[in-house]
């Protein structure tokens, strides 16, 4: 015999119908694991989306609301309180208003602010605010990316969105 000659093929075994639909069930219980993992994130990034929306609108689409600046004059627990010098055409001058503790800096400080329309609560505009209005999105980025790397095995991916969420949080930080 020389030795270029080929050794008979063998046939390899034919799985039983039992083997193949149980890998089949578990192939499917895999999928709909990550199926489940990947609604979760998306929810979850939904909802800091949805939990940011209320402030993140006024800072970034300012073109017909009231722009001006708060002199912090009190502060308690939660909010501050000072009056609203107008620096926009369309602006009024008002003795009180209203921004979260977080947002405002010491008394006797001037920031930055846009008045929510039909209230007296203003939020503060710029980058910081911006900032700040997306903290909510932030911890949600935080969150989902736990979830995409341990129940979905996307790490890659989920450090993009930790980096992201962690970027977004220490900006809002640095800023206020």
């Amino acid at each position: 015999m020389s030795s270029s000659a080929k050794a008979p093929s063998a046939k390899k075994p034919r799985r039983s119908r039992t083997r193949r639909a149980g890998e089949s069930a578990y192939g499917l219980l895999l999928l709909a694991g990550r199926a489940l993992m990947g609604f979760l994130a998306l929810l979850l990034l939904v909802a800091g989306a949805w939990a940011s929306w209320p402030a993140a609108q006024h800072v970034m689409f300012p073109q017909s609301r009231e722009h001006g600046t708060m002199t912090v004059a009190r502060c308690e627990a939660e909010h501050c309180t000072g009056p609203f010098a107008p620096v926009s055409d369309n602006a009024t001058r008002r003795s009180k208003v209203t921004i979260e503790r977080s947002v405002a800096a010491d008394e006797g400080a001037e920031v930055p602010v846009v008045l929510k329309p039909g209230t007296t609560a203003v939020v503060r505009s710029g980058i910081p605010g911006l900032l700040h209005a997306w903290i909510p999105l932030g911890g949600a980025l935080l969150l989902a990316s736990v979830v995409v790397a341990g129940g979905m095995r996307m790490r890659r991916t989920a450090w993009g969105l930790a980096g992201v969420g962690a970027l977004l949080l220490t900006g809002a930080f640095v800023l206020l």
